[in-house]
């Protein structure tokens, strides 16, 4: 019953303790477990990781050489699973929030966070998760903050680079992508479009077209 054991059995329990909410690892069933083994095994982001990456995204020079203005963009967690990424996005004032997910049953529990979630600190009340395959999901034209928590094999990966470069080239606009945990930077460098403009070990920040292209108006677009 100490913290560090219900720590090893419940997974990261302390953001579900504090919002009543099911967000945690130790509480996906065995079929869903087995699933995670062909595509990737739920792991929800620590907070603290997790704010610090959206601190730094921040900073990110916008058109007036100020702050990054979050209310410009959508953001999208591909790879969702409860939707824990969902609620902390929350806390910035994003224009809307999206979730994409794969498997029915996570996608469910999502849902119900979603809907009873309750924060004094959130700031953007517009949030969605939908049950799809993250790797041909068809992004909305607007700017655009992707977030990735390894949520595919390489493969998997490549197909969803080919497929943001075919919606940002029909519609170009500005575009992050937060990569938390990247053991597949390579597969972003080598797309030709996507550009690495922060990091550290635990996440990279890519843009497309580079910190230069990028410092303009999100409505504007990008050329």
């Amino acid at each position: 019953s100490t913290p560090e054991r219900l720590r090893q059995r419940y997974g990261d329990a302390d953001y579900d303790w504090d919002y009543r909410v099911n967000t945690t690892s130790g509480a996906v069933g065995w079929r869903d477990r087995f699933l995670g083994m062909f595509h990737s095994a739920y792991q929800p982001t620590e907070p603290s990781a997790f704010h610090e990456m959206l601190h730094a995204l921040q900073q990110m020079p916008g058109p007036d050489h100020t702050a990054l203005n979050f209310r410009d963009f959508t953001f999208i967690d591909l790879g969702s699973g409860k939707g824990r990424t969902l609620l902390m996005a929350s806390d910035y004032p994003f224009h809307r929030i999206l979730g994409v997910e794969l498997l029915p049953s996570l996608h469910r529990i999502a849902q119900e966070n979603l809907r009873q979630y309750k924060s004094e600190s959130q700031k953007c009340f517009t949030l969605d998760s939908i049950c799809g395959d993250a790797t041909d999901f068809p992004f909305p034209d607007e700017p655009l903050v992707v977030f990735l928590f390894n949520p595919f094999g390489e493969s998997g990966m490549r197909r969803l680079v080919a497929n943001l470069e075919r919606s940002v080239r029909a519609c170009p606009r500005a575009m992050y992508v937060l990569y938390h945990n990247p053991l597949l930077e390579h597969v972003l460098n080598e797309s030709g479009f996507l550009h690495k403009i922060s990091g550290t070990h635990q996440y990279s920040v890519f843009g497309f077209g580079g910190p230069a292209d990028l410092a303009i108006s999100p409505r504007e677009g990008l050329g």
